[in-house]
């Protein structure tokens, strides 16, 4: 039978299986043998030990479309980023950080601004110009009122998505709205997720319909670029592009080269200051990181 890992704990791996039980499996010693990990997300192929139990084994791994390495998962389609607009207040920086990681990993990102109903029309309308600017799809919604979530729905069937962003901005209220249509038990994934030693927070997927998945990534409230030169950080900010072949200089990074086609569409008000002063920040970061 075959089924999705949408949780792995301790050498437990709970699987979905196309006949909609949860299984609880232990990987067969090949796997370990051939330093080949299970990932959350990977499809596999599993024999069931035991049917009143929902026990089995994962006895084979499917091909991975792609695999992350933050947050370690298979198979992922694209990157949903919720923020607030208010309540709490965007952090810039955390979502300029998010689009990179997502970026680097060739996933492609959506950006839902959540708690519409907290903010101006023309706080909204400027959130949302900020990142469709730099070509991103941006989705403004109030999901407690239920605004922008048939969009969101679209947005996300038959793929299989990370779901990401900092605490209070409305995932959770996101996913329980999703889960009206939910093709599974609830109670079954509480009993099978939550038992003793296994209620450690990790990635975990949730279906949401046939081929709909959530990936929920606990632990993102802080993140650090990783392998990646200053250098090569004007690469992650599309909205440089159109403009970089007119700088004077080849190579150059947009900070203090004299006929800077970036800065001067920047003084022109073509590209988010905000957007450019985050560029900053993280290249002096990964500068200074660097360095030591």
């Amino acid at each position: 039978m075959q089924g999705k890992i949408i949780k792995g704990i301790a050498g437990f791996y709970y699987i979905y299986a196309e006949d909609g039980n949860i299984y609880e499996c232990k990987a067969k010693g090949i796997f370990r043998k051939d330093n080949f990990k299970p990932l959350v997300g990977d499809n596999v192929e599993i024999t069931v030990l035991n049917e009143e139990e929902k026990e089995g084994s994962v006895t084979s791994i499917l091909p991975r479309r792609n695999s992350l390495i933050r947050p370690a998962v298979a198979n992922v389609d694209q990157a949903f980023l919720i923020f607030a607009m208010e309540n709490p207040k965007p952090n810039f920086l955390l979502l300029d950080r998010f689009l990179i990681m997502m970026e680097q990993q060739d996933v492609p990102s959506v950006i839902c601004f959540n708690k519409g109903d907290l903010a101006e029309p023309e706080e909204q309308q400027r959130l949302c110009r900020i990142y469709e600017d730099c070509g991103y799809q941006v989705i403004p919604a109030s999901i407690k009122d239920g605004i922008g979530v048939d969009q969101i729905r679209k947005v996300l069937q038959d793929k299989t998505t990370v779901v990401a962003g900092p605490s209070g901005v409305g995932k959770s209220s996101l996913t329980n709205r999703l889960q009206d249509e939910i093709c599974m038990e609830t109670g079954e994934i509480s009993k099978k997720l939550k038992r003793g030693k296994h209620t450690t927070r990790h990635s975990q997927v949730i279906p949401v319909e046939k081929n709909t998945f959530l990936v929920d990534t606990p632990g993102f409230s802080s993140l650090y670029l990783t392998d990646m030169k200053e250098e090569e950080l004007r690469d992650y900010f599309p909205e440089f592009v159109m403009y970089e072949p007119q700088c004077r200089f080849q190579g150059c990074m947009h900070i203090h080269e004299p006929g800077c086609a970036v800065k001067k569409a920047l003084s022109e008000g073509k590209i988010s200051q905000q957007r450019y002063d985050n560029y900053l920040a993280l290249y002096e970061e990964l500068k200074e990181k660097r360095r030591y």
